[in-house]
């Protein structure tokens, strides 16, 4: 990796830094539910916006962002150019989430809807952090490791561990120290460190990257207008019409293979992206730590403008990456990426280690592989400590009653433990997708849909009913998991396909965000028949729990927790994300 003595003296700073931190948050914490899963409510704006950013920019950014980049081009920052949700976040959805002092986002479908919704969600959200987060970053820590340290390995006699397989340990273990110990509290506070290095180190590594191509000019010319456009054709350069019906006995069905096509963009990736920014108990959990309202919009809003950067810190180091490789202008780099001439999809999830290896000088490696390090472990210790507060305060403390606050914290520690050996073992179903980035977004394209919709229409709807938001969600979550039952063997045995023309052929190959589409229509199909083929809810029952029972005490209470610049900054993250559209938009 050619780290010199300063490179450690950097890393082994941060690390001194970080835990530090983490003891002293340690020895603050009280032993009760409200303190370690929530951080005692008492976050303020600035800890809550770059919690936020921390938690989300993590092991899919570092590994799989910037692989899509290198393949892919500006397609995936549709995604992250999404921080409007943050706004939706900020603005729509704290002050009912506020009002309500729940722990999770399960806890508020009991109120708004029944208990019984509340532990069917409970079930999706810990299946989707299994498959998605915790797998992911777990997958991606040995990937950077790999990168970085080829050599590493561990021998305990009966097996040896190579550098990806230890890395991947070491960054549960380091993680899962403070953050079983610290809760939310200690998570917060590590991640607003971390964001500050991640943010430096990735800065540095796109001016490094961009100097050794040799300026802006020269990537767009390689790269070509193809990559720098946001907006993908129907029908992707070589693929003989769009839609292509496949006769086979007697059968016809409509499929696409697309490279994320304008029309799944425009429809799937805002479905996930509200579902993910306002309902997913891993991002609000830190607004519900927030000290008040006010403190909850402002840490959106700030998570917002933070959002806007993973654009260029990101997929344009990977775009680096495949220019460099392209040209030939780093050899290192074309052998890494290229088989046969053609780039490598699974060899691009490499692309941001390859690039910290290949163009940084000595005494910088030190503090980007510090923010490699820093993202892989704040998207792990977010979705642990989301993990633990959903099953311990969803399901633990409902089985067992008049459970003490210090029994409820250790269950919260077990929970994480168990969910992380999970996680391990559905890696090698990670490593047979088609990319890292592209993974992550199908499979919570498969189980957001249902969760976007009860919330969505359950604070806008006040018709809907605990029945047609039950049935959506049993439906959606039935759907999603057919799918993930579907593809499953495709991606893990080798060589295996369904076969051509079959049912299960024909809904393996239907696109990704197309039939995220198709769940989410069938989802709000569902919730607003049954509703209103049963009983009305009980409007006394809602007050404040939507925007057709909001009291003129709640409005109040509201207006008064923002101002001219809460608006202020609002416009100008909505500014700037125009002004990114105009820009890869040709």
């Amino acid at each position: 990796m050619g780290f010199t003595p300063l490179d450690w003296f950097v890393l082994a700073g941060y690390f001194v830094l970080l835990f530090g931190i983490a003891w002293w948050v340690i020895l603050k914490n009280k032993d009760t539910a409200d303190d370690y899963f929530l951080a005692g409510r008492n976050l303020g704006w600035w800890i809550v916006g770059a919690s936020i950013f921390a938690s989300n920019i993590g092991s899919e950014h570092l590994v799989g962002l910037a692989g899509s980049g290198a393949t892919d081009g500006v397609a995936m920052a549709h995604y992250e150019l999404h921080a409007w949700c943050l706004l939706m976040l900020g603005w729509i959805f704290v002050p009912f989430f506020s009002r309500s002092k729940v722990f999770t986002m399960p806890e508020f479908l009991e109120k708004r809807f029944s208990p019984t919704n509340r532990w069917v969600l409970s079930i999706i959200s810990l299946v989707g952090y299994v498959l998605t987060k915790i797998a992911v970053g777990i997958f991606a820590g040995g990937v950077v490791f790999r990168t970085l340290l080829p050599e590493m390995h561990l021998d305990l006699g009966f097996m040896v561990m190579d550098s990806f397989w230890v890395g991947s340990f070491l960054v549960i273990i380091l993680t899962g120290i403070y953050t079983v110990l610290g809760g939310l509290r200690a998570v917060a506070y590590t991640e607003a460190v971390q964001t500050i290095v991640l943010v430096f180190g990735s800065i540095l590594v796109t001016i490094f990257g961009l100097k050794a191509l040799g300026g802006w000019g020269p990537l767009r010319e390689i790269c070509g207008s193809d990559m720098f456009n946001l907006w993908k054709p129907l029908i992707p350069a070589g693929v003989e019409g769009t839609w292509k019906p496949v006769l086979e006995k007697g059968r016809m069905a409509w499929y696409f293979n697309g490279n994320y096509p304008w029309l799944g963009m425009l429809i799937c990736a805002p479905i996930i992206g509200l579902w993910y920014w306002c309902t997913d108990q891993y991002i609000v959990q830190r607004a519900l730590g927030a000290r008040n309202e006010k403190q909850g919009r402002r840490g959106s809003i700030f998570a917002a403008f933070l959002k806007l950067l993973p654009v260029f810190i990101f997929i344009i180091p990977g775009m680096i990456c495949f220019a460099l490789a392209k040209s030939g202008k780093v050899q290192e780099l074309t052998q890494a990426l290229y088989t046969n001439g053609e780039i490598d999809t699974v060899k691009a999830q490499a692309s941001f280690p390859l690039l910290v290896k290949a163009v940084l000088p000595p005494g910088i490696k030190g503090i980007v592989v510090a923010g490699l390090l820093a993202a892989l472990m704040s998207s792990l210790s977010g979705v642990f400590n989301a993990s633990s507060t959903l099953f311990t305060m969803d399901f633990y403390s409902k089985i067992k009653k008049n459970v003490s606050q210090h029994q409820l914290v250790w269950m919260g520690r077990i929970a994480t433990t168990v969910m992380v050996v999970i996680g391990l073992l559905w890696i090698p179903v990670i490593q047979g997708a088609r990319g890292l980035y592209h993974y992550l977004q199908s499979v919570q394209g498969y189980l957001a849909p249902p969760i976007f919709v009860v919330f969505f229409l359950g604070v806008f709807w006040k018709r809907l009913n605990s029945k047609g938001c039950l049935s959506a969600l049993i439906v959606g979550f039935v759907l999603g998991i057919f799918r993930l039952a579907v593809d499953t063997p495709v991606k893990l045995i080798k060589g295996f396909d369904y076969q051509q023309g079959s049912f299960l052929w024909i809904i393996n190959h239907i696109y990704f965000q197309y039939y995220s589409i198709i769940i989410f229509i069938v989802c709000v199909i569902v919730m607003i028949v049954v509703s209103y083929c049963t009983s009305k809810p009980s409007y006394e029952k809602l007050s404040g729990l939507t925007y057709g029972t909001i009291t003129e005490e709640h409005r109040l209470l509201t207006r008064s927790s923002w101002d001219w610049r809460d608006v202020t900054a609002s416009v100008l993250v909505i500014v700037a994300i125009i002004a990114a559209y105009l820009y890869f938009t040709g």
